[in-house]
């Protein structure tokens, strides 16, 4: 068989995979925290018909002759750019400025997320759309009767009851060495891994974490227009690998049809 055919048929897998990252990007546009993916490309092993020679007295160098054998996957990065705020009016509503991820948890798993969008339960705890508890250096419990809740930049949350301002606890932020290590699991959620390193937990605005603001959201970091032209390149190229292997497939009917 031609190598040919097999190099188009790793071109088809990957760019197959790239168009699953770009329609999960697109299809999260506006899912409020979401962080895009993205597909680089590696060329596969090269097959050496020829070594290199080296210069002698007579005659210089040769170069090697290498045939390729196609591509593969290299990475599939998170990109952890900041999206675009939008206001929303919502006290509860909450975004990260700068670096670092809210910390929630349900018992003892520990998760981190950019969407904050936050709720307050019967309880008067401080939770995410799915139950949560978001960390606040311990749980925040507000009565019933609290008025006027406020959350400052530095993630202090406060209250007004019986016209005595009452501080129920500071967000907490999570920083990472490596935050395009982070595992994501789904629900807006990431996990931390052998290679994001361990969480840092601390107060906003101090020791590189951001500031809170409060009655805004962070949006999807998807750009659609950088979106449409990826998936037109990732179009273009499946359909050129398709070309090679219909080309490889002409060419041996007719070493078939030598025959006759």
């Amino acid at each position: 068989m031609l190598r040919s055919m097999y190099s188009g048929i790793s071109g088809l897998k990957n760019f197959q995979t790239k168009l699953d990252v770009i329609g999960n990007n697109i299809a999260n546009v506006n899912t409020y925290g979401f962080k895009k993916g993205r597909v680089v490309f590696k060329d596969l092993i090269s097959q050496t018909t020829q070594g290199a020679t080296a210069p002698g007295d007579n005659l210089g160098g040769v170069n090697p002759k290498q045939v390729g054998l196609g591509s593969q996957i290299a990475t599939i990065d998170t990109i952890h750019d900041a999206g675009s705020m939008q206001t929303t009016g919502r006290t509860l509503d909450v975004a990260i400025a700068g670096d670092g991820y809210f910390v929630v948890k349900d018992g003892e798993n520990e998760y981190y997320t950019r969407a904050g969008n936050f709720y307050l339960d019967s309880n008067g705890t401080l939770v995410t759309g799915d139950g949560k508890k978001v960390e606040v250096g311990g749980e925040v419990s507000i009565p019933t009767t609290a008025t006027q809740i406020t959350i400052g930049k530095d993630g202090t949350v406060s209250y007004m009851e019986n016209n005595t301002l009452v501080q129920a606890g500071q967000i907490q932020i999570a920083r990472f060495a490596n935050p395009a290590g982070l595992t994501k699991v789904g629900g807006n959620y990431f996990q931390a891994s052998n290679n994001s390193g361990e969480a840092q937990i601390g107060n906003p605005n101090e020791e590189g974490r951001g500031t809170v603001e409060s009655s805004f959201l962070e949006m999807s970091n998807v750009d659609l227009s950088e979106e449409f032209t990826e998936m037109i390149v990732a179009q273009r190229g499946f359909q050129a690998n398709s070309r090679i292997i219909t080309t490889s497939d002409e060419i041996l009917q007719e070493l078939v049809n030598l025959k006759r």
